[in-house]
């Protein structure tokens, strides 16, 4: 829906909507607001200094003085942190607006992710690049499976010493595209082990990229590596950057090389464009995220970006904030500053010294239910810990002492088997050409395996349309009974019938399978359920497949344990899952193992 803006001037009160904010952030907010286009910002916001809130301050203040949304971009690390961005938004614009500011806030259309934001572009400029607009995307598994397929047909899953799993191939190949980096330099610093296969890899990551434009599929680095591609472009560059008045990043400081390029690209001279972020909470360089993206940030333009420091830490108290900017200063880059608050506490974070992994779940156990005797339910508790894998003792404890707990960062709910399954289908009619959704669904049924599910698409390419070549194939006799009902199915979606009730057509129609597949397969229905609940949010197929790809949703399957809903329960998170979120006790697990993946350099 395109919102309607009025050009007409408002009668604005005073500001005091921004009296809520303190100086440091009501100078972000204000900046260059009310000058023809802003120059460069970058706001250092320091850890609970409110920087989701500045943030959003600023864009309301931007429509609020008459910047028009449909111009304003505004990246973030998740949709889900874009739509909660997107309501704060309007909340605070009403306060100065009333009613007008949802029907403007609606106008703000371009909130998303890096990467949902370069799906949505590449398929606006998709024929002048080149590129089929049709295009479907694979999430990392999927892309991992194509590795492999181009892995086996290259004879590199047979050679005589073991040539690198198709995992450690996808990320040695993703870490390449995202540094901008020969494949070399990648492997000594990152994989040593693989450094034997450089020239093999070099061969297979060809024949992968080959595959994918002949497939008609983008993997997750494709959204960034084909956007920095348009930027080369003059003309579409200059069409992509005057789309937007105001480009506003949050998290800059996990941005990769790929990411600060776009942005250069569009705002060269970084008039609109400001940026926020924290170098001391740069934690995704195993996704080759470069810190330095935030501290060369102000150099890179004539008139160098102003830089305006959060401080002022709204959630910690003194003690923790002085254990926190004594590991800061350890740092041999940064920007310098101090995090200060006004909430004192006589209580210290302390560190507890166990003998091993088994006293430190069972130290975690006596403690977690030691405060929720003292009143401090198990919600307002969490235990961190750097990988999944570090929970599995205390997972076990908690299991035999009956504490309920909610573990998040491990499978995701994409990542399970049911949900690719139904996931696949539609993909496969959406993209007749995507081999790794054409394979998985076609070996659901009894019968077929690669070699039939291959014949079957060179069947498909040789008719004139893919649901005939589907119809006239012969199936194995094992999948004779049920072919029939899954070309009618693929026949259905491809004629784009009725969506969402796809949907359901296709969930009624793996049910069986799913009974024949899976113990638990109640626990899974549930889950295909609420995928339909999540598809009505969608206007159509291509954006419930690209959104769900590039930003899925928690689900059940996120669960070690499965609590009732309304049951008080333990957080388990991983560290990186945890960003941006607050409890009253935390416990950090193997607080003093050593990194061994870190930068010594850092």
């Amino acid at each position: 829906m395109t919102a309607a803006v009025d050009d007409s001037p408002l009668a604005l009160p005073e500001d005091d909507y921004l009296s809520g904010l303190n100086n440091d952030q009501r100078a972000a907010v204000e900046h260059g607001v009310g000058e023809l286009v802003a120059g460069p910002l970058l706001v250092i916001a320091g850890a609970g200094s409110g920087k989701t809130n500045t943030l959003a301050h600023r864009v309301a203040h931007l429509i609020v003085k008459g910047a028009d949304p449909r111009r304003i971009l505004l990246m973030t690390f998740s949709r889900r942190a874009a739509s909660e961005m997107t309501r704060r938004v309007e909340r605070i614009a009403a306060r100065v607006m009333g009613d007008k500011a949802s029907v403007l806030t609606e106008g703000l259309t371009w909130a998303g992710t890096f990467h949902g934001i370069g799906a949505r572009l590449l398929r606006d400029y998709a024929l002048e690049i080149g590129l089929d607009p049709a295009f479907t995307i694979h999430d990392r598994e999927d892309s991992a499976d194509l590795m492999n397929l181009v892995r086996h047909e290259l004879g590199l899953s047979k050679t005589e010493s073991r040539f690198p799993a198709k995992g450690t191939c996808l990320a040695i190949y993703s870490r390449a595209v995202n540094a901008q980096s020969a494949i070399e330099p990648i492997l000594t610093r990152h994989f040593p082990w693989c450094i034997g296969w450089a020239e093999e890899l070099k061969r297979l990551f060809a024949a992968y990229v080959e595959v994918k434009q002949a497939e008609n599929v983008l993997d997750y680095d494709d959204l960034l590596l084909w956007w920095s591609q348009m930027c080369t472009e003059p003309a579409i560059t200059e069409h992509m950057g005057a789309r937007f008045d105001h480009i506003l990043v949050d998290e800059y400081q996990d941005t990769n090389r790929l990411q600060a390029s776009i942005l250069l690209a569009l705002k060269p001279q970084g008039r609109g464009l400001t940026v926020v972020g924290d170098d001391a909470q740069s934690i995704y360089s195993f996704r080759a995220a470069e810190v330095r993206n935030i501290l060369d940030f102000p150099a890179h333009f004539e008139e160098p970006a102003r830089v305006v420091m959060l401080e002022r830490n709204y959630r910690s108290t003194d003690a923790i904030l002085g254990a926190a900017n004594a590991v800061i200063e350890q740092a041999s880059e940064r920007y310098a500053k101090r995090l200060w608050t006004e909430r004192r506490s006589a209580e210290k974070p302390q560190l507890v010294t166990v003998r091993d992994e088994a006293e430190q779940a069972n130290y975690v156990c006596e403690r977690v239910l030691a405060e929720r005797e003292a009143g401090t339910g198990l919600k307002s508790q969490a235990v961190l810990f750097r990988a999944s894998h570090h929970s599995g003792p205390l997972e076990i404890e908690l299991t035999r002492r009956n504490i309920p707990f909610v573990k998040f960062g491990g499978l995701k709910f994409l990542d399970s088997a049911h949900v690719k399954d139904v996931l696949a289908l539609l993909r496969f009619a959406e993209n007749p050409r995507d081999r790794v959704a054409a394979f998985r669904v076609m070996q659901l049924m009894p019968g077929v395996g690669p070699s039939t599910a291959a014949a079957a698409m060179e069947a498909m390419d040789r008719a004139l349309d893919p649901s005939l070549g589907l119809q006239f194939f012969k199936a194995p006799a094992r999948a004779e009974a049920e072919w029939p009902g899954f070309v009618e199915l693929f026949a259905s979606l491809r004629q784009r019938s009725s969506w969402p009730a796809d949907l359901e057509h296709v969930r009624l129609w793996y049910e069986p399978h799913l009974e024949r597949l899976h113990e638990d397969a109640g626990m899974r229905r549930a889950d295909l359920l609420q995928l339909e609940q999540i598809a009505a949010g969608y206007p159509s197929r291509e954006r419930f497949l690209t959104e769900l790809t590039l930003d899925p949703p928690d689900a059940t399957s996120d669960e070690a344990g499965p609590p009732l809903r309304d049951e008080d329960y333990l957080i388990l998170s991983t560290i990186h899952s945890a960003k941006g979120q607050e409890w009253t006790n935390v416990f950090v697990l193997n607080g003093v193992e050593v990194h061994s993946v870190g930068s010594v350099d850092r």
